[in-house]
């Protein structure tokens, strides 16, 4: 069984999935949670992830927004569950705000998955939708961090995230994508690149990044540690490491679920 990292989870990332569509023990579908003090973003809530959550010690209810990076089952199919969930009378979050926030489509996306549970999903006037622009020009503002962003190549919604801490510290999230300019420059400088690794560089698919395509990346933004995540099973017979290292010089580590990386410069 894996279990949470010792750090004070004040200021910092987890991994609550490390893989993909794929069934696995190991590794839930995609999401990471961004903590910042009280407050607790959720990136990405595919397969798992609710199971995920409460493993590392926080309740649904804990949750002020969901990110979407796309609408792909393996990043979003816990979505229902969890907003059904909060319909539950010892879950009521009255008072607080759920933002639920994703690119292009996203009001429609929502609606269609409503009617699809019969319009129980609702949580009521406590959701809020935002939907993104392809650039984010004037980040999203939450108390304690603040979020930019950048239209990325896998669909037309498919946004990677920045996530600044009160200190400086900056974590970009890349969501499914390929090799992407506009990724370059929204990584840029950052102190971590958490970068989708789906297949290995000799299995490279369309949309997709492989382990020295993700270290390219990150050795041109000159980001200071890479890890990487979103594994199929293929990348589990290869050394991910080593052909991230072909690209990239930094820190590489290779993520797995309910890992912590702390906030501190």
């Amino acid at each position: 069984m894996t279990h949470p990292e010792k750090e004070d989870p004040e200021y910092g990332v987890r991994i609550l999935g490390s893989g993909t569509c794929v069934p696995s023990i190991e590794r839930s579908s995609c999401a990471a949670l961004v903590t910042a003090g009280n407050e607790n973003l959720l990136i990405d809530i595919g397969s798992g992830t609710i199971r995920r959550l409460i493993e590392a010690g926080h309740r649904i209810t804990d949750i002020d927004a969901v990110l979407l990076t796309h609408f792909h089952a393996d990043h979003s199919s816990d979505l229902p569950a969890f907003l059904f969930a909060l319909k539950y009378p010892e879950m009521n979050i009255t008072g607080k705000k759920l933002h639920l926030i994703g690119g292009t489509g996203i009001n429609r996306f929502y609606n269609d998955l409503d009617r699809a549970f019969e319009n129980h999903l609702d949580p009521g006037s406590v959701l809020e939708i935002t939907e993104l622009d392809e650039v984010g020009k004037t980040p999203l503002s939450f108390r304690n961090v603040s979020v930019s962003w950048i239209k990325t190549v896998h669909k037309d919604e498919s946004r990677a995230y920045r996530f600044t801490f009160p200190n400086g510290f900056t974590v970009v999230y890349s969501g499914d994508t390929d090799y992407s300019e506009n990724l370059v420059r929204l990584c840029r400088d950052a102190d971590v690149l958490v970068a989708e690794s789906a297949m290995p560089d000799e299995k490279k698919v369309p949309g997709h990044l492989t382990p020295s395509l993700a270290g390219k990346i990150a050795q041109r933004a000159n980001v200071g540690k890479l890890v990487l995540t979103h594994f199929y099973p293929e990348c589990n017979n290869v050394d991910i490491e080593s052909q991230c290292r072909k690209t990239f010089s930094g820190s590489v580590c290779p993520g797995r679920d309910l890992m912590w990386i702390p906030a501190f410069k």
